[in-house]
């Protein structure tokens, strides 16, 4: 851990620091404001090209990416090395999308990879069509060299790994890309976090010594009803286990 790097006592204020750094140095891109959301940043092309120099995302065949912006970039370069991409609905309102580059025109990656147009060019999947994923890429507001992140504060990342533990899918290394200024010093994690095994900014990568362990399913404590009812992809989950 980085003794210049700031600490934390809580996620709330780690995120407000990045998202106030971000936009005070002029870091952010569109989206904005960066507030209340996985930030877009300068250097977000540089960041998706590194990440694929690492051999298990360069060699994957499919690979599970969050649908914001700065992630956009991951999306269209999986798509133009032939990668597929499983893509989350946002707030997982409609389950997952399956964007194969085997199927759409190599003109098209990058309306394929955007989020507004994405839909013309994917397929959504029941749960039961999930296939085999190598690799994942999560969005995040800040993280920690040691492999903690936070996201926005919806927890989606966690619960989109635990419903594919739940549906027996093993665990496979996980990265984000993010600004040099969103990797913090510390702040504290909760136990169903999902840990990351990479972090790539657009000058460096991070190979995380001991990543944490994932959640190993979905913790259903955590969700209410209306949050599951949401989630109509938890609920076709939650029938199947009964």
């Amino acid at each position: 851990m980085s003794s210049d790097r700031p600490t934390f006592e809580d996620k709330a204020s780690a995120r407000q620091h990045v998202w106030d750094r971000l936009q005070d140095e002029r870091l952010a891109r569109f989206p904005f404001p960066p507030h209340g959301r996985i930030p877009n940043f300068e250097g977000a092309v540089l960041a998706a090209a590194r990440l694929f120099e690492i051999p298990v995302f360069r060699d994957a065949r499919c690979i599970k990416v969050n649908p914001d912006s700065p992630q956009k970039h991951v999306r269209r370069r999986a798509l133009e090395l032939g990668i597929a991409v499983i893509m989350p609905t946002p707030k997982l309102t409609a389950g997952f999308h399956l964007l194969d580059p085997r199927a759409i025109d190599p003109a098209d990656y990058g309306k394929a990879a955007t989020r507004t147009t994405m839909e013309r060019y994917s397929r959504l999947l029941a749960l039961d069509e999930l296939p085999a994923i190598d690799a994942i890429v999560t969005g995040c507001a800040a993280v920690t060299e040691a492999g903690h992140r936070c996201g926005k504060g919806a927890g989606y990342s966690d619960i989109e790994w635990g419903i594919l533990m739940e549906l027996g899918h093993p665990p496979v290394p996980v990265a984000t890309t993010v600004h040099d200024v969103q990797v913090l010093g510390a702040f504290p994690p909760d136990a169903h976090d999902l840990g990351l095994h990479f972090i790539v900014t657009p000058t460096r990568t991070i190979e995380v010594a001991e990543p944490p362990a994932g959640p190993r399913g979905i913790d259903w404590s955590l969700l209410d009803e209306a949050e599951i009812e949401a989630m109509p992809v938890l609920g076709d989950l939650r029938a199947r286990d009964a």
